[in-house]
């Protein structure tokens, strides 16, 4: 019968432990989302949505600025999930090329800014911490992780605007042919 009772206090543990996490996302992530959310549209207000529309339309205009400075200038000033936000300035053929960026960059800027994404450093503290033993400088480590990922996203970006603006045409291409054959 002990064992029963193990199985059944370690079944509910998994559902306490769902529990706790919700009220930490609850009390922790939900409101500081929140409020950066309303800071960030308050100076975009202040600011004038024309003049950040028309400054960010230019730093996205340039195939390379826009999967390079744009996503990391979102990362390190608005941290995960924040900087998805910033999509909204990004022409709409664009975006799912813009979220890719910022998805990919949010690990490798961990050394340098743990800030951005505080939930993958952990995973960066890991591979530092095999790196400190070998002797090795953790500077250096961050650094090159910094300068990879740009080199990451730059890639990533160029790449899935390519296939989505392919696949965009294939399906208006079949778009056109339905349309033709009902004719």
């Amino acid at each position: 019968m002990d064992i029963i009772s193990e199985i059944a206090q370690d079944f509910m543990g998994l559902f306490q432990a769902g529990g706790d996490t919700f009220v930490s996302w609850v009390t922790g992530i939900i409101p500081m989302v929140i409020c950066l959310m309303t800071a960030i549209n308050s100076i975009i207000k202040l600011i004038g949505e024309e003049r950040v529309e028309r400054v960010t339309r230019k730093a996205t205009g340039n195939i390379i600025t826009r999967y390079t400075i744009v996503p990391v200038l979102a990362v390190l000033f608005l941290g995960n999930p924040m900087c998805y936000t910033f999509g909204r300035f990004v022409e709409e053929k664009y975006k799912p090329a813009y979220y890719d960026s910022c998805v990919s960059f949010l690990h490798p800027v961990t050394g340098l800014f743990p800030h951005a994404n505080a939930g993958e450093l952990f995973v960066y503290m890991g591979i530092a911490t095999g790196i400190t033993t070998l002797g090795l400088s953790l500077g250096d480590l961050a650094i090159r992780y910094f300068i990879v990922g740009l080199i990451v996203i730059l890639i990533r970006g160029v790449c899935t605007e390519k296939i989505y603006l392919y696949m965009v045409s294939k399906y208006k291409g079949t778009q056109s042919e339905e349309v033709a054959e009902n004719v």
